[in-house]
């Protein structure tokens, strides 16, 4: 028999791994639900799904590697992050879905929740007030209007397999909706600022790049407390914490 691999675990969900086989283990069945209509209206690879028994969900692994990990250096090169640039264009180019997600949250649910966390970083002494207020500065261009488009809602480069110079697969789509474009380009390469520009080669659109180092700093600001609150840890090197104080 396999042995059971743990992938991630905390108090809201948890995925496991048997041989080929992922269990998603989610309490909220709306997630599981955005996740299999998602891959189900995409034009990238995604994980075949092979059952579902709420609240869990079954899906075949997909073939490759994982592009790289926030806090390592990635191998691929930059043929590859062309590539993936290339499927978030095809991705982004999809007819919006029904579902909104919480890629669909928009600018004044953003800056509400922008403002409540960084309070919170500083009352509780988690992060210097100067680097807090300095990215809060940085994060306002994200803050803009902006044209939704089919997002992955939660596009770390882990999510993102590669096989050869190919995308072989992008998995957990538990966040997909209408957003903004520039927020997938950004959560792909938060931690991994060099090669930013061949994933924008890629893409083949015109970006505003302060937008997406923005975005890197908004994200960052508002994940350091869940992060620490579930058992990881912001403040390793390459992650959260050193992406906003690369922007001081």
């Amino acid at each position: 028999m396999d042995e059971v691999e743990v992938v991630v675990a905390h108090s809201e969900r948890a995925t496991l791994r048997v041989g080929d086989v992922f269990l998603k283990v989610d309490a909220d069945q709306a997630r599981i639900d955005a996740e299999v209509e998602a891959m189900a209206l995409v034009p990238v690879p995604t994980p075949e799904v092979l059952w579902r028994k709420p609240p869990v969900l079954a899906i075949a692994a997909v073939p490759g590697t994982p592009l790289g990990r926030l806090g390592e250096p990635s191998t691929a090169s930059p043929a590859v992050w062309a590539a993936v640039g290339a499927a978030i264009r095809k991705l982004h180019d999809t007819p919006l879905p029904p579902r909104l997600g919480r890629a669909g949250r928009g600018r004044d649910e953003l800056m509400a929740e922008l403002d409540v966390e960084c309070e919170l970083l500083v009352t509780n002494g988690v992060l210097p007030a100067d680097l807090v207020t300095r990215n809060r500065e940085v994060a306002e261009a994200a803050l803009r209007p902006w044209t939704p488009a089919f997002t992955h809602g939660d596009l770390q480069i882990v999510h993102v397999f590669v096989d050869g110079d190919e995308v072989s697969g992008i998995i957990d789509w538990s966040e997909a909706g209408p957003g903004d474009p520039l927020y997938d380009l950004a959560t792909l390469t938060l931690g991994h600022e060099e090669h930013l520009d061949d994933v924008v080669a890629g893409y083949a659109t015109d970006v505003d790049l302060d937008v997406i180092r923005a975005w890197w700093s908004l994200r960052s600001l508002l994940a350091i407390r869940w992060l620490t609150e579930h058992g990881f840890d912001p403040t390793a090197p390459g992650c959260e914490v050193d992406v906003l104080k690369s922007r001081m």
